[in-house]
C-alpha cells in the first residue's frame, strides 16, 4: 500500500471521529444519534490502520473485492442511521400532534373564559351604564 494513501486513510478516519466528538460536545449531535456515526468512524480507523483486516474480512465473508465490503458496510450503516432518524421523526410528529391538540384545547378554554368574563362584566354594570 502506498504510504500516502495509508496516512490519508488514518487522517480521514481520525478527522471524522474528531468531528463526531466535537459535534456531541457542542450539543449539535446527541449521543443517541451519534452511535452509528461513531461506529462507522471506528471501523474506518481500524481499516485505515490495519488494511489487511479488510482483506481478511472479505475473504471470510466470501466477498471477491474488499472494496465491495466497504460499500456494503457503509450502506448498512447509512440504512441504520436513516432508520433511527425515521423512528425519531415519528416520535416527534406524535408529540407535535399532541401539543397542537393541547394548545387548541387551551385556546378554546381561554376564549370561553374571556367570553364568560365579558358577560359577567356586562351583568355587573348598573342599568344606566348599559
Amino acid at each position: 500500500m502506498n504510504p500516502i494513501t495509508y496516512v490519508f486513510g488514518i487522517v480521514a478516519a481520525v478527522l471524522a471521529l474528531v468531528a463526531i466528538v466535537e459535534l456531541m460536545r457542542r450539543g449539535t449531535l446527541r449521543e443517541r444519534h451519534a452511535v452509528w456515526w461513531f461506529i462507522g468512524g471506528v471501523l474506518a480507523l481500524i481499516i485505515a490502520v490495519f488494511p489487511q483486516t479488510l482483506t481478511w474480512a472479505a475473504g471470510v465473508l466470501g466477498v471477491t473485492l474488499p472494496i465491495n465490503l466497504v460499500f456494503f458496510i457503509a450502506i448498512g450503516l447509512l440504512f441504520l442511521v436513516s432508520l433511527q432518524y425515521g423512528a425519531e421523526l415519528t416520535r416527534i410528529e406524535e408529540k407535535m400532534r399532541t401539543l397542537a391538540e393541547r394548545s387548541a384545547f387551551q385556546e378554546q378554554r381561554l376564549q370561553a373564559l374571556e367570553a364568560r368574563l365579558a358577560e359577567d362584566e356586562t351583568d355587573a354594570r348598573p342599568e344606566e351604564e348599559r
